[in-house]
C-alpha cells in the first residue's frame, strides 16, 4: 500500500456477543447496518450465514453484497470471504459474520478474525458476531459444561481491542422456545438440539459466563481508563475489597473475616496484600506467607506482595487506590496502649488518609492488651548493658566531682552539659536502663552538690527543674536511637548469616551429585543438632512407623519417628526431622527454608536415579539387541557353511574327488574354529563382566606368546615379527597375553585390506610395549574408547556385522594383568594398537583397573 493508500486511521470494530446460537446476534448485527445505512453510510455486506431463517433473510433486503470467494478442497467447492473484494471496493462499513470460523485451507487466512484485522488495518470499520464459547479463556469451561469441545476459538485480547463488545442477551426459556418454533435450526435437528446443547442448565451456565466474560471486559476499560486520565479517586463502580495481612498470628482470622464481608457485598472481588518493609531486614516467616497463600486461594482471593519502604499506611492506600477498591480490611494492633500513645500505628494512620475508601478494623485475639514491659526489650547486648550500669553509676560521681573541685573556676552551666553528656554516654553503651539511672543520679547530685542551696535536695529554681526534665528526655531520646540501631544490627547480622546459610545449603544442592546427606550434615552443624533425618510419607502405615519412612539421615538413628523429633518441619509429603534441643523461632524459619531445598535434593537424587536406571536398562536393551544380531549372523554363517560341506560329504550322488573332500572337511574345521572363538569371546567377556578373571603373573617374552598366539590365526603368514630377543621379559598371564595378541592381530587382519601386518616390541620406562600396526583405514574420527566397547567393530555404526568382542576381551584381559590396550594412528595411514605390560621387577600399575568396570 503506497503512502498515498495508507489508511490515516485503523478501522472500528464492534462486536456482537451471544451466550449461544439463535439468541439474535446476526440479527441485531442487521439491524445496526440498516440504521447507518438509512443515515448514509456506505455499507456493504462482506458474509451473512443466515441458516435459512426468515427473518435474517429479509434484513438482508437492500444492502449491498459483495460476491464470496469459491475455494476447491478435495473435490468440494466453499464459499469464503472475499477480503482482495472488499479491499477495492473500500466501503465504510462492512459486515462479517461468525469471526471465529476457520477458514478453508487455500483461503487467504487460517482464520476469519485475521481476515477482519486485516480490513481494520486498512481503515475500514467492522461489525461481527461471535459466540462466548468461541472464547479462548472460556473454551474449556464451556466444554466441561455442555461436553462439546468447540474447534473453532478466538484469542480474547483480540475481542476486548474492539472498540465496542455489545452482549445480545436471551432467557434460556425464550431461546428454548424460538428453538421449538424452528426459528433456529431445521426440525430434524430441534430434538436432539434441545435434549443436549440448549437443556436448561446448559444455557443457564452459559449466559452466566457471558454476562461475566463482559462485565470483566468493562471493568478492564474502566481501568484502562482511568490509567489513561490519571485518575487515582475511587470509583465506586464495583465493590472491590483489598484485605492487609502481615503474617502475624492474626492475620488467617482478618482473611477470613474480609472474605465473609466481600460475600456480604455481594461477591465482591477480596484481594490479599503483604507489604514488605523497604530495609529487607524484618517481615513474616515464609512458611506463615504460604499458608496465607493456600488460604487466599480457598477463599476466591487473589494474593499480593509489594514493598512499602518505612511508610506502611500509604504503600496499603496506593495499592487500594491502584486496585480501585471500595473497602480495606485490617486488623487491629497488637501494640500495648502506651505504645500507641507514642504512636498511633498504621490502622489509624490508614483510617486519616483512606479518603472515600471504608477501612474496617477487625479485632482479634492478639490484639494488645498487657503491660508495656512484656513487650518492650532492649536489643542492646548483657555484657554492654552491664557496662552502662556500672558508668551509670560511676561517671555521674566523676562528672559531679570534677564540679566541686573546680567550683569557681567552672560555672553551673559547664556542670551541667558534663552531666548530659554522661548522661549521652551511658545511654550510647547500655541503653535505656542504664542511661535512665544516669540521669536521675546526675539531676540528683547537680541539685545536692552544685546548685544553690548547697547540700540540700530542694529545688527553689525552676531552671534546675528543666535541667532535670532535660536529662531525663536526653537520656530517653538517646537510649531509643541506640536500641532501634542495635536492634537494626542484629536483623542485619542475623540476615545475614541467613543468607549464607541459604547460599551454602544451596551451593551444596547445586554442586554435588548426591547433595543430601552433605545437606543433613551442614544442617546438624550450623543448628547444633545431633541427628537430622528426611521423613517420607509412606503409600501403606505398615511400611514404618506411623505411615513415615527414612529417606536420608545423619547422625545417630533417634529422630527416624516425628513423636521423638526435637525438631519438625514439614514440606508437602517430607518432614525434615531433627533431634538435640528444640530450634528458636528465627532458627526454625531458616530451616523451613531449608526443608524445600532437601525436598528438591530429594527429588533429583530420585531423578538421577530414575535417569541412571533408564540408561541401564537402555544400555542392557542395545547390548542385547546388539548380542542377538551379532551372534545369529556370526553363528549362521559358519553353522551354514559346516552343514553345506558335512550335506556334500554325505550325498551318494556326488562324485567327489579326494581334492574336494579335503576341500570341505576344511570349510568344516575353519568354521568350527570360527564357531569355537565366538563361543571363547562370549565365555571370556562374561568372565570379565563377572570378575572372574584371575589372572597368574609370571616373567614371559614377548617373542614366545606371539608365535603362539600366530599359530591359531588365520592369515599368519602375512604378518612380520619383529621383535628383539634381548628385550625384558614382561609380568604377565601367558594364556591371557595369548588371548590378547590372537585377538589385536586377527582385528588387524581383517581391517588391514589385505596389506602385511607388522609386530614389533620395544621397551619404555620399566614398561614393554608390543605394537601390532597395519595399513586399514585407521582410527576412525572422533572415536576413543567406542573402538573397545563390545558388540562394536571398527567403523560399524551397529552390531549387525559381527559380534566385536575381540578388541574388548583383549582389553579387559590387558587390564586384568595391569597393562594397557589402546589404539593410535598409524604414521601413513592405518591403525596400531599397543599393548604395555610392566617389566618383569618393575611396579606392575599403582592401581590396577577394575576388570568389571572395563568389561
Amino acid at each position: 500500500m503506497s503512502s498515498i493508500d495508507r489508511p490515516a486511521r485503523r478501522g472500528h470494530l464492534r462486536i456482537y456477543l451471544g451466550c449461544a446460537p439463535g439468541v439474535g446476534k446476526t440479527f441485531a448485527m442487521l439491524g445496526e447496518a440498516r440504521r447507518r445505512a438509512e443515515r448514509g453510510t456506505d455499507v456493504v455486506v462482506g458474509i451473512v450465514v443466515t441458516h435459512g431463517r426468515p427473518k435474517t433473510v429479509a434484513l438482508l433486503e437492500g444492502l449491498e453484497m459483495l460476491p464470496l470467494r469459491t475455494v476447491n478442497y478435495r473435490g468440494n467447492e466453499f464459499t469464503e470471504l472475499d477480503t482482495d473484494a472488499v479491499l477495492a471496493r473500500r466501503p465504510a462499513l462492512v459486515l462479517v459474520d461468525e469471526l471465529a470460523h476457520t477458514c478453508v485451507p487455500g483461503s487467504r487466512h487460517e482464520k476469519r478474525w485475521q481476515d477482519i484485522d486485516e480490513l481494520l488495518d486498512a481503515g475500514i470499520d467492522v461489525l461481527s458476531t461471535v459466540n462466548v464459547q468461541h472464547l479462548e479463556s472460556l473454551n474449556d469451561v464451556v466444554e466441561k459444561i455442555t461436553g462439546v469441545r468447540q474447534r473453532e476459538t478466538v484469542p480474547d485480547e483480540w475481542v476486548r481491542a474492539a472498540e465496542q463488545v455489545e452482549l445480545v442477551d436471551i432467557t434460556p426459556e425464550a431461546l428454548r422456545r424460538r428453538m421449538a418454533h424452528g426459528n433456529i435450526y431445521r426440525p430434524e435437528k430441534i430434538d436432539a438440539a434441545l435434549s443436549n446443547y440448549f437443556k436448561p442448565v446448559n444455557l443457564v451456565a452459559l449466559r452466566e459466563l457471558a454476562l461475566l466474560w463482559l462485565a470483566d471486559e468493562v471493568d478492564v476499560a474502566l481501568q484502562r481508563y482511568r490509567a489513561e486520565q490519571r485518575i487515582t479517586e475511587v470509583w465506586e463502580a464495583r465493590e472491590r475489597v483489598v484485605v492487609a495481612v502481615t503474617g502475624g498470628p492474626e492475620s488467617e482470622t482478618v482473611l477470613r473475616r474480609a472474605a465473609r464481608i466481600a460475600k456480604r457485598a455481594g461477591s465482591a472481588d477480596l484481594l490479599c496484600v503483604h507489604v514488605l518493609r523497604g530495609d529487607g531486614l524484618t517481615g513474616a516467616p515464609p512458611a506463615a506467607l504460604a499458608r496465607l497463600r493456600r488460604l487466599a486461594d480457598d477463599v476466591g482471593a487473589s494474593f499480593h506482595t509489594v514493598v512499602g519502604g518505612d511508610d506502611i499506611p500509604a504503600a496499603l492506600l496506593d495499592f487500594a487506590r491502584g486496585a480501585n477498591a471500595t473497602q480495606l480490611v485490617l486488623g487491629t494492633s497488637r501494640r500495648s496502649r502506651l505504645a500507641r500513645l507514642i504512636n498511633p500505628g498504621i490502622g489509624a494512620n490508614v483510617v486519616q488518609d483512606s479518603g472515600s475508601i471504608d477501612v474496617h478494623m477487625v479485632t482479634h485475639p492478639e490484639a494488645a492488651g498487657g503491660p508495656l514491659v512484656r513487650r518492650i526489650h532492649s536489643a542492646v547486648s548483657v555484657r554492654r548493658q552491664t557496662l552502662g550500669w556500672v558508668l551509670a553509676v560511676i561517671l555521674p560521681g566523676i562528672a559531679t566531682a570534677i564540679g566541686v573541685v573546680g567550683r569557681g573556676v567552672v560555672e553551673l552551666s559547664t556542670d551541667v552539659v558534663l552531666l548530659v553528656f554522661v548522661t549521652v554516654v551511658v545511654a550510647l553503651v547500655g541503653g535505656l536502663g542504664p542511661a535512665l539511672l544516669a540521669a536521675l543520679a546526675g539531676g540528683l547530685l547537680l541539685d545536692y552538690f552544685l546548685t544553690p542551696p548547697l547540700f540540700s535536695f530542694a529545688i527553689t529554681e525552676r531552671s534546675s527543674a528543666i535541667t532535670l526534665m532535660v536529662m531525663v528526655l536526653v537520656a530517653v531520646a538517646v537510649a531509643l536511637v541506640v536500641d532501634q540501631a542495635a536492634r537494626r544490627a542484629e536483623l542485619a547480622a542475623h540476615a545475614q548469616t541467613e543468607a549464607a546459610l541459604l547460599a551454602s545449603f544451596a551451593r551444596t544442592v547445586l554442586t554435588r551429585a548426591d547433595p543430601l546427606p552433605r545437606l543433613l550434615e551442614k544442617v546438624a552443624e550450623a543448628f547444633g543438632l545431633r541427628s537430622v533425618a528426611v521423613l517420607e510419607r509412606t503409600s501403606d502405615k505398615a511400611e514404618g512407623p506411623v505411615g513415615w519412612r527414612p529417606a536420608a539421615c545423619f547422625g545417630p538413628a533417634d529422630c527416624l519417628r516425628l513423636e521423638d523429633a526435637d525438631v519438625d518441619v514439614a514440606v508437602e509429603d517430607v518432614h525434615l526431622v531433627g533431634s538435640g534441643r528444640p530450634l528458636a523461632a528465627a532458627d526454625r524459619r531458616v530451616l523451613e527454608a531449608v526443608a524445600g531445598q532437601v525436598l528438591l535434593a530429594l527429588r533429583n537424587q530420585r531423578v538421577a536415579a530414575e535417569a541412571a536406571s533408564a540408561r541401564r536398562a537402555a544400555e542392557g536393551d542395545r547390548l542385547r539387541s546388539a548380542l542377538l544380531s551379532a551372534v545369529g549372523h556370526d553363528l549362521r554363517t559358519p553353522l551354514t557353511s559346516i552343514k553345506a560341506a558335512a550335506g556334500s560329504l554325505r550325498d551318494p550322488g556326488l562324485t567327489l574327488s579326494e581334492l574336494d573332500r579335503a576341500e570341505l572337511a576344511a570349510t568344516i574345521e575353519e568354521s568350527a574354529d570360527r564357531l569355537t572363538t565366538l563361543v571363547d569371546n562370549l565365555l571370556d567377556s562374561s568372565r570379565l563382566a563377572s570378575g572372574a578373571v584371575v589372572p597368574q603373573l609370571r616373567p614371559v617374552g614377548y617373542g614366545e606368546v606371539v608365535t603362539l598366539a600366530l599359530a591359531g590365526v588365520d592369515g599368519a603368514r602375512r604378518v612380520s615379527v619383529e621383535i628383539d630377543e634381548t628385550l625384558p621379559d614382561v609380568l604377565a598371564d601367558a594364556g591371557l597375553l595369548e588371548r590378547v595378541v590372537a585377538n589385536v592381530v586377527d582385528n588387524a587382519l581383517r581391517h588391514g585390506r589385505g596389506a602385511p601386518v607388522a609386530v614389533r616390541a620395544s621397551a619404555y620406562a620399566e614398561r614393554v610395549e608390543l605394537r601390532v600396526v597395519d595399513s586399514g583405514p585407521g582410527l576412525p574420527k572422533d572415536t576413543g574408547d567406542e573402538l573397545f566397547a563390545p558388540f562394536q567393530r571398527p567403523g560399524d555404526r551397529d552390531a549387525t556385522v559381527g559380534v566385536g568382542l575381540g578388541l574388548s576381551v583383549a582389553r579387559g584381559f590387558t587390564e586384568a594383568m595391569g597393562g594397557t590396550l589402546t589404539a593410535e594412528d598409524t604414521p601413513g595411514g592405518g591403525l596400531t594398537m599397543v599393548i604395555s605390560l610392566a617389566q618383569t621387577g618393575a611396579p606392575a600399575a599403582a592401581e590396577a583397573p577394575d576388570p568389571v568396570a572395563s568389561a
